[in-house]
């Protein structure tokens, strides 16, 4: 008993140490390792990782199919998407063509627009991608080749501008006229300006065309009345940034006052004609061009002129930087040693346009501060452009604008010429202008439509005698929806004065949709009760016979309203360009002339010294 007991024991002091020696083999010795806090019996340490596994040929050859698989669905998708885009904005450019080829140049424009704003707006990256940037390419081209030869045929389908006074004098030549210089140089003795006035033959030939042409005084005066919109504005602009206030009249020179000016030629557009290329301050994307808001373009315009009278230290050459370019301005005061260009005038180193620019501006300063001796006292200045502001970062219709504000859609597009869209942006800060008086109105009024509804949603005032079912069949509504929304019941009817919010299908249209592809099945009837319009609308609008339609035909389903013309010019501005008879290279600069793709460094040098002997008098 005892023996085997012992044996017992033995055998199982000699599995313990066994386990032990099995133990430290596997962990190791306790007594060699810093104790780990973390440490559990039976378990090993936290930072213990298993063995790494290659995977094996087979493995990788199938890991690198499917990831060529994944790439390939990839690029077929997007592939897709772009060919997608591009058959979107073409079926707009050929109903543009066809409008365009039948005279309806309206109607060509807003196709052209589409057919631009379609690629704009898609998000895709149009820039970096070879297909889309070649086909956006042909596009702009393809658009301003038929804009060029609208306008060569009298016509054309940018807003109507009426063409500034130097535009309309073109090359006008002056016979040197003593006795006019002198009236003049008499006049100016008692004419206040802070600006630096000066008569010679050039300025008294510009005097006496704005006087005697029948088409450059009708010119002259209707700058000087639409320069009643915006006079205040702009003095208030010129002064806060210490600009002479009489270089106010250099917009009879650039556009006659009319914020939606465009030169098709160069791409020049706004009332100070900056160019689409150069960092003047002003945004520019597929929404809305900064160069046709009257105030944010005049600030830009009183920064640029002080900073190139800062670079020239002289006013005439500042005038005459901004119209030909500060870098073509420094070269030829360079080259010829004078900084004075009066001199450059008479040496003939000037372009044509630029000779006629400076003296031109001067003219009509003098004629405009003296308003009795050159026939312009009958002139009425236009009433003051007066808005409220709102900084919107949602999308709103415009037609839901006007109906907050009691506004029609044309006021509130006159309102906001920088629009190139029947909606703002969302997402993207945008300065609403709305009818004076109006903002608290339109704000209280705006709680009670949801944002992501307000590009598809009405508000309406209830008239004296109007049913439910009239408002609703107006705004292409449904009655019952319309009195869930506004708690209207039998007890609690509508009644006149009664503010209404319309919800309408949000999939009816897009924010400021314009166009509309027709489906299998769709006639005028289904269209018209889609978009919220009348079948005898639709029918005016596309210059239809019948209700039929054929599947695929891009049509009109807002009425056409004029925007910002910010996507026709020519954008890239790559070669050079006759201008006024003389072909010359391009520059970056605001004015009538075209771009080089990249904007030329303009650092403020020294004031160029005259190498010659300046005149002392002009």
């Amino acid at each position: 008993m005892g023996n085997s007991l012992s044996t017992s024991f033995l055998r199982r002091r000699m599995l313990a140490l066994a386990c032990a020696s099995l133990v430290l083999v596997l962990v190791g010795c306790p007594l060699m390792q810093e104790k780990d806090p973390l440490a559990t019996p039976g378990k090993a340490p936290a930072n213990a990782t298993a063995p790494t596994v290659q995977p094996t040929p087979a493995q990788l050859q199938q890991q690198q199919q499917a990831q060529q698989a994944a790439a390939e669905q990839a690029a077929n998708t997007q592939a897709r998407k772009v060919q997608d885009l591009i058959s979107r904005a073409e079926s707009s450019y050929n109903s543009g063509v066809a409008n365009y080829n039948a005279n309806r140049l309206d109607a060509a424009r807003l196709d052209f627009d589409f057919a631009v704003d379609t690629m704009l707006s898609s998000g895709m990256d149009l820039k970096n991608d070879p297909t889309l940037s070649d086909e956006f390419d042909r596009l702009l081209s393809a658009i301003n080749s038929l804009e060029m030869v609208a306008l060569k045929q009298g016509n054309g389908f940018s807003p109507k501008v009426e063409a500034a006074p130097l535009d309309a004098a073109n090359e006008v030549t002056f016979a040197p006229d003593p006795v006019l210089v002198g009236k003049v140089a008499a006049e100016i003795k008692t004419t206040q300006s802070d600006f630096p006035l000066v008569v010679n033959d050039y300025v008294a030939g510009w005097i006496s065309y704005f006087s005697n042409s029948s088409s450059g005084h009708a010119h002259l005066k209707a700058s000087l009345e639409r320069a009643g919109k915006y006079k205040d504005m702009i003095s208030r602009v010129l002064r806060e940034n210490g600009v002479p206030q009489d270089l106010i009249y250099q917009a009879v020179a650039e556009s006659g006052f009319q914020p939606q000016a465009l030169n098709a030629r160069s791409g020049a557009g706004g009332m100070w004609q900056f160019m689409p290329q150069g960092n003047y301050g002003l945004a520019r994307n597929g929404y809305f061009d900064e160069r046709f808001d009257p105030e944010k373009s005049s600030i830009a315009y009183a920064k640029y002129m002080k900073m190139l009278y800062n670079q020239f230290g002289d006013w005439y050459l500042a005038m005459a930087a901004y119209d030909w370019g500060p870098g073509n301005v420094q070269r030829v005061v360079s080259r010829t040693g004078y900084a004075d260009y009066w001199e450059l005038y008479r040496r003939n180193a000037l372009p044509a346009e630029t000779k006629a620019y400076v003296p031109g501006i001067i003219a009509a300063m003098i004629m405009a501060k003296n308003p009795a001796q050159y026939g312009l006292t009958d002139i009425v200045p236009n009433a003051p452009v007066l808005s409220d502001t709102v900084t919107t970062m949602y999308s709103i219709d415009l037609r839901l604008v006007g109906d907050l504000t009691g506004a029609t859609v044309q006021e509130i597009v006159a309102l906001n010429p920088a629009l190139l869209r029947l909606a703002t942006p969302n997402d993207i800060p945008y300065d609403l202008h709305l009818p004076p008086g109006t903002k608290d109105a339109y704000l209280e009024r705006l709680k009670d439509i949801p944002e992501s509804n307000r590009a598809s949603w009405r508000f309406h005032i209830v008239k004296s005698g109007e049913t439910l079912d009239e408002i609703a069949a107006t705004l292409h509504a449904k009655a019952a929806e319309i009195a869930k929304l506004n708690d209207v019941t039998s007890a609690q009817p509508i009644e006149a004065g009664d503010e209404l919010v319309v919800p309408l299908a949000a999939s009816s249209a897009e924010p400021g949709q314009q166009h509309y592809t027709t489906h299998k099945g769709d006639s005028l009837v289904t269209v018209a009760d889609r978009f919220g319009v009348t079948v005898e609308q639709l029918r005016k609008w596309n210059r239809l016979a019948s209700n039929v339609v054929a599947p695929g035909k891009v049509i009109y389903v807002a009425e056409p309203i004029r925007l910002a013309p910010g996507m026709r010019a020519s954008r890239r501005g790559k070669t050079t360009v006759a201008a006024k008879g003389k072909t010359r290279s391009a520059v970056a600069v605001p004015g009538r002339k075209p771009s080089t793709s990249k904007k030329p460094t303009v650092t403020p040098p020294k004031k160029p010294v005259p190498t010659k002997a300046r005149p002392a008098t002009h």
